[in-house]
């Protein structure tokens, strides 16, 4: 069994095609499927079922996935370990970015970071804090940014808090309270919002507030994407409470300061036990840059 057989099993479990995981991987399909063959000839399992136009992991082929994954990122680290004691910075840097970071300039810090450590990989991920937290637990993700309540701080990970704000009742221009410079929480109880998933952190300030008021409200349009939720409150469907640094400044949407709205808090995260030369350099970085951002 060889290192880049697993890489093989990967890509095709990633991309569920032959065709794009050869490309990926730059080899030619053929030999792909041929060093795929010979792997599972030599476990004596079939790891994928296929057809000429399908192609997914079989129960077996579930099960050797994890495994096959952290062979890999053992033999990553291994080669990043040896060239940072050169002084060279390799391997592979996993990041998690929630889809309302402003406390970070991800893109500058990445810039700064590829021009400092060229030879690192990059894997950019979005999703949600809960998600992140297991990842960075479990060791397959490296540093994360996190939207949590004041209430709920990260745990079972190493974290430093970046910056906390009032989150905004945001309306569109043609809404009713659109003139209006400050709300109380209780002048929202009629209104339709648009929020994130229910149980997400970045739905829990809001419900925290509107249930330590005692406020029901009505959340009739449920997003993870903030541009999806701005452009329903654009179209005057729904209020949103959101960070006010990820509402573009335009002539469609209007902020409201919120009298003793929900707070939040971002954290960066990363795991304390063993991290890589990556993942310290860019965390090194972020602290370094963190009092001009």
């Amino acid at each position: 069994m060889e290192l880049q057989q697993l890489r093989y099993v990967l890509a095709v479990a990633e991309e569920r095609n032959f065709t794009r995981a050869a490309e990926r991987c730059h080899i030619v399909q053929s030999a792909m499927s041929h060093q795929i063959k010979a792997l599972e000839r030599e476990i004596g399992v079939q790891l994928f079922a296929r057809t000429s136009r399908r192609v997914e992991l079989t129960a077996a082929g579930a099960a050797f996935l994890p495994a096959a994954q952290a062979s890999i990122d053992a033999a990553d680290r291994a080669i990043a370990d040896a060239a940072a004691a050169t002084g060279e910075l390799r391997g592979t840097l996993t990041i998690g970015v929630i889809p309302t970071v402003t406390a970070v300039d991800i893109p500058a810090a990445l810039g700064r970071f590829r021009r400092a450590h060229p030879a690192v990989r990059i894997r950019l991920r979005s999703g949600g804090s809960d998600e992140f937290i297991t990842a960075i637990s479990a060791g397959t993700m490296d540093v994360a940014v996190l939207g949590l309540p004041d209430s709920t701080p990260p745990r079972g990970v190493a974290s430093h808090e970046l910056a906390r704000e009032r989150l905004v009742a945001v309306v569109s221009t043609q809404h009713r309270l659109a003139e209006r410079r400050c709300l109380r929480l209780d002048e929202l109880a009629e209104e339709t919002f648009v929020d994130f998933p229910a149980g997400t952190p970045g739905r829990a300030p809001s419900d925290l507030a509107f249930d330590a008021a005692g406020i029901p409200r009505d959340i009739a349009f449920e997003a993870m994407s903030t541009d999806l939720i701005l452009d329903l409150v654009r179209n005057d469907l729904a209020v949103a409470l959101l960070s006010p640094g990820v509402v573009p400044a335009n002539d469609t949407l209007r902020t409201i300061t919120l009298t003793g709205g929900p707070t939040r808090i971002e954290h960066l995260a990363w795991s304390s036990f063993n991290p890589s030369p990556a993942a310290t350099a860019f965390l090194g970085l972020i602290h370094t840059a963190e009092p001009s951002a």
